[in-house]
């Protein structure tokens, strides 16, 4: 089957302009602290490593991990040639308008991907848990391996990983593609159920890969490691499982609190826009180490209850719970989120 000649075209130029990945960087990692309220940069490009690396390596040399190098990433030696081999298949495509083609060239592009996050995963988690014993600092059953995608607190930094121009590049070519593939079929039904064997392989294997590739990016709580996170407010180290609160955005990042009173001042300072506040959670007094979302929570407010930063609110998933702990401690308060936000 012959391809139409607009999806011909729109190859073309999708296949030239991965000819981009080579000028720009496919991948960033950026790191704040409140000693770097700036940030650090590393770049990662088709053949190289870019940004503050020296400075991440000061750092990292404290805590044991690995110098980053170049020589640290032997894919640099064929990333340019697997990204020429895929504008190749696509500028063939093109030229020969098979529509097997471009199943191939939509199909290997998604194995690129899954492949790229496989392989960043593996590096993430050697490069973070594989420390030296002699560090500097050592922190027990601690392991400093970056995010895939999105936020994630490690001691007082915050990190951020995702992927850059380049990258971005080579999702909007594979998704191009894919939108191409459905438009011939759509097009041409009769004739792609003659011979639907093919395709129906990928209308069911698109799917798959596309939420292997972006379920990463999905905005969900972390664990609060007690002992290791510090509040985004107060900047004191969270200690009492019976309190903790989370914000997180809608890109994937937590920002963590000891006591809700720090979250509702974050929150009134400007922290971060209502409009970029994805949910909000609470720790279960009773239930240490699961979380309550706070439209939903039972909030109980007593002196009695000493609270970290003495905001004194304890959270409850149930009201019988929250009446339990009422009389235990003798009294107190009843409210829901709205009086908890209006209190402090």
């Amino acid at each position: 089957m012959i391809l139409r000649k607009t999806t011909r075209i729109a190859l073309a130029i999708g296949s030239i302009l991965l000819v981009i990945t080579f000028f720009v960087p496919l991948w960033q990692i950026l790191l704040w602290a409140p000693q770097y309220p700036e940030g650090l940069t590393m770049k990662i490009w088709v053949d190289k490593i870019a940004g503050e690396i020296d400075i991440i390596n000061g750092l990292n040399h404290y805590i044991g991990m690995k110098h980053i190098s170049v020589e640290m990433f032997p894919e640099f030696k064929f990333l340019g040639i697997l990204v020429g081999l895929l504008m190749a298949v696509g500028l063939v495509t093109a030229i020969s308008g098979r529509s097997r083609m471009l199943f191939v060239f939509t199909l290997l592009s998604y194995v690129y991907a899954v492949a790229a996050l496989w392989d960043f995963w593996s590096w993430g988690y050697e490069y973070g848990h594989n420390l030296d014993p002699n560090a500097a600092i050592k922190v027990q059953d601690m392991s400093y391996q970056p995010p895939l995608i999105g936020y994630k607190n490690l001691l007082n930094f915050t990190a951020y990983s995702g992927p850059d121009i380049g990258a971005w590049v080579i999702i909007t070519v594979c998704l191009m593609a894919t939108l191409l593939w459905w438009w011939e079929f759509f097009q041409n039904k009769k004739q792609l159920l003659k011979g639907g064997l093919v395709m129906q392989k990928m209308l069911s294997l698109s799917p798959v890969f596309f939420l292997l590739f972006f379920s990463a990016c999905a905005a969900t709580t972390e664990p609060i490691r007690y002992g290791h996170d510090a509040c985004a407010n107060c900047k004191m180290t969270l200690t009492d499982k019976r309190f903790g609160a989370e914000i997180v955005t809608m890109k994937g990042k937590v920002f963590k609190f000891d006591d809700l009173n720090c979250l509702v001042e974050y929150l009134k300072k400007g922290g971060i826009a209502e409009k970029e506040v994805s949910q909000i959670v609470s720790v279960d007094f009773n239930n240490p180490g699961s979380f309550v979302a706070t439209e939903k929570a039972f909030f109980l407010q007593s002196a009695a209850l000493k609270s970290p930063m003495r905001g004194d609110i304890a959270c409850f998933s149930s009201k019988i719970d929250l009446e339990a702990v009422k009389i235990q401690i003798g009294g107190g308060v009843e409210m829901v989120w709205e009086n908890v936000k209006n209190t402090f």
